[in-house]
């Protein structure tokens, strides 16, 4: 697999760290629920089995038949009945295709995975010099470097903007960035309703985006604490976000590049638990990845063109 600029983005991160003294805090949402919440001062080390950028080249994919929709729902459907809340998975080929969409939960508040659009447009505008907040924001969702990328695209209007051309590159036409803070205690932007088909059409979009290799790699390097759900897979990246609805309870969801041997594919996967606990919706993400991990090799995916 292409690893274009994994060593320069470890060099580049290293020196960004020691000119930034930064200390790595991994937070989401509230203070209510911090099962599974930890903090860490250190970077993982980059592991070399996870995908980068696609390059447009693969030549170890294979062709396969992948499975009917139809028995992908019923399937599917069998799993959320036993999962304890509402569950919901999208796929998207990278390089195109028609969006899979399975389960009853589509549609919902972002959370922290609208940080990954996010860092592709504030490294474009600030470089080097957002660099650790980048990484900070992506591998171990610190708020704090998330809110001060957001503050280095402008005003509101601006950041909006920048982001929103990210997911339009990505093949996103319909999400649009939250600008205000609707809900106080929030982010304005980690409130941003991001459906599950939009993401993983980002997703799918976002391992062709060259620029984008940098965040690809940090979604590599996911601290231990967060690898639930699509963390459980052999060859994934990906950014998870989480917090409690209006009502208090939990949503949790991640967005990835997996790779199969048939390509790669841009997912999108969702838990809101009943019992509205952040742990149960970790495990039951945990139940998603497993179920999409035993038929990775029969799912749709593809190739940058």
């Amino acid at each position: 697999m292409h690893r274009g600029t994994g060593s320069f983005y470890a060099v580049a991160l290293s020196l960004a760290l020691l000119v930034s003294g930064c200390t790595i805090a991994t937070d989401d949402g509230t203070a209510t629920d911090t099962s599974g919440v930890s903090e860490s001062t250190s970077l993982p080390t980059p592991r070399s089995d996870r995908p980068t950028s696609d390059p447009g080249v693969w030549s170890t994919a294979v062709p396969v038949e992948p499975l009917p929709v139809a028995d992908l729902a019923e399937e599917f459907g069998v799993l959320e009945s036993a999962a304890g809340g509402l569950i919901g998975l999208a796929l998207v080929p990278v390089g195109g295709g028609p969006a899979t969409v399975l389960g009853t939960w589509t549609s919902g508040v972002a959370w922290s995975t609208v940080k990954v659009p996010m860092a592709v447009a504030a490294l474009r505008n600030g470089g080097d010099a957002v660099l650790a907040d980048a990484a900070a924001a992506i591998e171990s969702s610190d708020n704090a470097a998330a809110d001060a990328l957001w503050g280095s695209l402008g005003d509101s209007a601006a950041a909006g903007a920048a982001v929103e051309s990210v997911l339009r590159q990505g093949g996103d036409s319909a999400t649009t960035i939250q600008r205000e803070r609707i809900r106080p205690e929030f982010s304005a932007f980690g409130q941003t309703e991001w459906s599950t088909q939009d993401q993983a059409t980002f997703a799918a979009g976002l391992s062709c985006i060259p620029d984008a290799e940098p965040v690809v790699e940090m979604m590599n390097n996911v601290v231990p604490e967060q690898q639930w759900g699509l963390g459980l897979l052999s060859d994934a990246a990906f950014k998870g976000g989480w917090g409690p609805r209006a009502d208090g309870g939990y949503v949790v969801r991640q967005v990835g590049i997996v790779t199969t041997v048939a390509g790669r594919v841009g997912v999108a996967i969702a838990a809101q638990p009943d019992s509205g606990s952040f742990t149960d919706g970790t495990a039951m993400l945990d139940a998603v990845g497993d179920w999409q991990e035993s038929r990775s090799d029969r799912l749709p995916a593809g190739h940058c063109l």
